[in-house]
């Protein structure tokens, strides 16, 4: 860690928020008591259950990013699940890939540089990442490890009443596996190209209790691996263990932590000028690295702690909570490419390839609660879910960034031709005091409403109100500066829907979002919270067996207050204008009677810089947004004489990207992936091959020095035994 030390202990608030939990559990605790004393035919038992239960590819519902019990089929939004099962018969490691087959999400437009990178409707999501309904951090510094998902929820377009601060685009919730009434036990292990590596465990056991409610259940996975690129590693540690306690037949209530590790020498992604996309004759293979193994890896760790309760009182009202406290830690270093030594134009004459190291130390801590309480009513001829609530959240992020040489000096210039490396860095100094070191503290209450009406048999209204109170405190240690905003802000949603038929049901929407953002500019000016809105049109279809559900949607996005670092005084930021996004999504899934499990996307998007204080970036795209991005997959399992065998076939599309102020564009690609299997009496076997055909493809656009790489052809293997 940094030189520049500070006590860790939580905050004032923070303990408010531990004893507002506590009081709450202490409440449902003691209505156990009551309840003892009624008869046992009064309320039926409640088993400890998942809490999502995908049916292979399909979910009826997303009760955590909705807070709502509603069916997807009847909420007026876009929201994408992505079930257990599909993870795992694609066998993905990352949130990156996971994400790649949901509609109008791109992932993975930076690389495989350790962190999850995606944009949701064109704009980007990868900073307002929730586990279980809690915001995760303020920004995405520890990717997060989707072995502990139940499920994961994609919720598009602003949130508003379901969490409030976050960027316009759309978020992404990680249900986490939660214990189970039945004893289970499984292991797995997995092998594959590039030294890929991973072995994990996932048991859980029912407790004795009088409701049969209690439960436990651990799960764990290590993992290592290689690189297409030389001297490129990955290890990665995660365990998670969870309990249900039996406070009663009315009330639910699940402890989870879970400990995050991850250690990985960063991939850059590969020199611009020496590049496939340059024809100026010189070019290095994609096992060339970029950076210094003498620099050193990054090595990051993230450790969190909370509950979810749930109780129904005798009234009819039900009242939920969640609480998380997350930690986090990460340190490294990376050669960064600045450029390339040129004698002539675009031409590459010796080789050498201009580098600085970039060394960074983070440190955070936050928590936050979500408490509502919500009744269903009849009143007149319309039925009402209301819910009432309230958000708060702390969370304090310590940065220490510095800058430093390769000796000698003449090393930090990298030959392509004749790499050197394992050179000493030293002279590791602060480039600026505003960019050196940043301590930020961001804090807020909201407070929420919602009224789900059921006007009809055939209409129903949802009216959601929400007001945030938001204080965020930036302190810069070097130059002595405290900046101090307080934001207030009411945003709110209304989406209406016509259920035409059992089979189909228009929808429209609209919706607005708030987002605080730290930092000054060089005028000491505040940056101003970030706004957006949007309104959707859209019709969701179902069949009469809940197998096959799809959904279709236009929507028109705004993003207002668009900030970004500024490119000439570092560590300040500077306020760039608006974004505008426009585009159609169609997404369906299918578990047939038939063995068939179908799932199809696809993606039609048009997003153009607005206002800009760069006047000739208006009316350009926006950066690593593909206008077309599509996938398809189908899985199919056999009967008959070949019982227990399994295989499918994808394919994934996006089309070309460019980014603002880049003179490079990116082709658009397509890849194959398969996959085949065989579910054997108490154990599984499945191999995939992902990027089938080894397609060499460029991810996206990361600045003007370096292209990110595509993921190569990737062969696993792994084989899963249940006990």
């Amino acid at each position: 860690m940094s030189s520049v030390s500070f006590s860790v202990r939580p905050s004032v608030v923070a303990v408010r928020f531990a004893l507002l939990g506590l009081c709450v559990i202490s409440v449902a605790a003691s209505a156990q008591q009551q309840e003892n004393t009624q008869a046992a035919d009064v309320l039926p038992a409640i088993n400890v259950t998942s809490e999502v239960a995908p049916t292979r590819f399909t979910a009826q519902k997303a009760t955590s990013s909705t807070k709502s019990d509603k069916p997807l089929f009847e909420t007026p939004q876009s929201v994408s699940v992505l079930t257990r099962e599909l993870l795992d018969t694609r066998q993905v490691t990352t949130l990156n890939e996971a994400l790649q087959t949901s509609a109008g999400v791109s992932a993975g437009g930076l690389g495989r540089r350790g962190w999850d990178d995606f944009t949701i409707r064109g704009q980007d999501a990868s900073n307002t990442m929730y586990l279980d309904g809690i915001r995760i951090s303020q920004a995405n510094w520890v990717a997060q490890e989707i072995f502990g998902a139940e499920q994961i929820e994609i919720f598009k377009g602003p949130a508003s009443i379901s969490f409030g601060q976050t960027q316009p685009g759309g978020i992404v919730n990680i249900i986490s596996k939660r214990p189970r009434a039945e004893a289970f036990n499984q292991v797995g292990f997995t092998f594959g190209s590039y030294g890929y590596r991973q072995g994990t465990f996932d048991f859980g056991r029912p407790l004795n209790s009088e409701n049969g409610k209690a439960a436990f259940r651990v799960t764990g996975m290590a993992s290592d691996s290689d690189d297409q690129t030389d001297y490129v590693w990955f290890k990665n540690r995660y365990i998670a263990p969870s309990i249900s306690l039996d406070f009663g037949s009315r009330t639910d209530f699940t402890i989870l932590a879970a400990i995050n590790q991850r250690q990985y020498l960063r991939q850059q992604g590969t020199p611009y000028l020496a590049s496939s996309l340059v024809n100026n004759g010189i070019s290095v293979p994609r096992s060339f690295f970029t950076s210094d193994p003498s620099v050193g890896a990054y090595d990051a760790e993230q450790k969190s702690i909370g509950y979810a309760l749930t109780h129904r009182f005798d009234s009819g009202w039900t009242l939920q909570q969640n609480l998380r406290y997350t930690e986090m830690t990460m340190t490294g270093a990376l050669a960064n490419v600045t450029g390339a030594v040129v004698t002539n134009g675009t031409t590459v004459t010796n080789g050498n390839i201009a580098r600085n190291v970039l060394k960074q130390d983070f440190w955070e801590h936050g928590i936050g609660v979500d408490t509502n309480i919500e009744k269903k009513f009849d009143l007149g001829q319309t039925k009402h879910s209301v819910m009432l609530g309230i958000d708060a959240n702390e969370d304090h992020l310590y940065r220490d960034t510095k800058r430093c040489v390769i000796n000698p000096t003449t090393a930090t210039q990298l030959n392509i031709y004749r790499p050197q490396y394992n050179r000493a860095v030293t002279g590791c100094a602060y480039q600026t005091a505003a960019a050196g070191i940043i301590d930020t503290t961001i804090s807020y209450v909201a407070f929420y409403a919602r009224d789900q009406i059921q006007l009809s048999d055939k209409w129903s209204l949802n009216l959601a109100l929400r007001h945030d109170r938001a204080e965020l405190k930036t302190i810069t240690p070097l130059n002595n500066t405290t900046r101090d905003q307080k934001n207030n802000a009411t945003t709110g949603s209304i989406g209406a829907m016509y259920q035409a038929t059992s089979n189909v049901a228009p929808y429209v929407s609209y919706a607005t979002s708030f987002l605080p953002q730290a930092g000054a500019t060089i005028a000491g000016a505040l940056i101003n919270p970030e706004k957006g809105e949007q309104s959707e049109i859209g019709v969701k279809f179902q069949s009469d067996d809940k197998r096959l559900n799809a959904a279709l949607a236009y929507y028109d996005l705004t993003r207002r207050n668009v900030s970004q670092a500024d490119a000439v005084n570092t560590g300040y930021q500077v306020e760039i204008g608006e974004q505008r996004t426009k585009g159609y999504e169609a997404e369906f899934n299918a578990d047939l009677n038939n063995g068939w499990n179908l799932l199809g996307t696809l993606s039609i998007l048009d997003g153009k810089v607005t206002k800009d204080v760069n006047s000739s970036y208006v009316g350009q795209n926006l950066s690593n947004v593909p206008r077309r991005s599509a996938s398809i997959l189908a899985n199919y399992r056999f009967s008959g004489a070949m019982q227990g065998w399994g295989a499918g076939a994808g394919l994934r599309h996006e089309s070309r990207k460019s980014a603002l102020g880049i003179n490079y564009t990116v082709p658009g690609y397509t890849v194959a992936d398969a996959n085949i299997s065989y579910q054997g009496q108490g154990y599984r076997i499945q191999l995939n091959v992902k990027n089938l055909f080894d397609k060499e493809y460029y991810a996206g656009v990361f600045n003007a020095n370096v292209v990110p790489l595509g993921d190569p052809r990737t062969i696993m293997l792994k084989t899963v035994f249940d006990f």
